[in-house]
């Protein structure tokens, strides 16, 4: 991973799977409603996904969330659902508002979800592909 490619001044880096039927669409809905370009995206299957995940101490083959890196900070689990949304514009940041909701509450539900995506929602045959106009975002 080069330094040039995963800047800390460039803003924070969504870390998804993008084999995960759920997290790809996510991802998806983050480019069209990320007007201002606030944040990057990088595939846990890619060479920068990757690294990040061990950077934080996670497993990138054996994924249990989502993250959130920007610089020094990391955010996880249901932390990075919100950061995500509290990144958007309204009225997409509304539903930053469920941080008031305890994390002992959010968390587990996140994780039960988290474990069962790929039952749930299915899983890709090919990791998704950005449009050649999202590709300056994806890492």
């Amino acid at each position: 991973m080069s330094k040039s490619s995963i800047s800390d001044d460039q803003g924070p880096v969504i870390v998804f799977d993008a084999m995960c039927v759920l997290c790809s669409a996510n991802a998806q809905f983050v480019l069209r409603h990320d007007r201002i370009g606030r944040f990057r995206l990088a595939s846990m299957q890619g060479e920068v996904g990757t690294a990040l995940y061990r950077r934080c101490g996670m497993d990138p083959a054996d994924p249990d969330s989502i993250i959130i890196v920007d610089g020094p900070k990391v955010l996880r689990d249901s932390d990075a659902v919100l950061g995500i949304y509290a990144g958007l514009d309204w009225p997409w940041k509304a539903i930053s508002l469920l941080r008031l909701v305890p994390r002992v509450l959010r968390d587990p539900a996140y994780r039960w979800l988290a474990r069962n995506r790929y039952r749930i929602f299915g899983k890709r045959e090919t990791c998704w592909l950005p449009t050649p106009e999202q590709a300056s975002r994806i890492l």
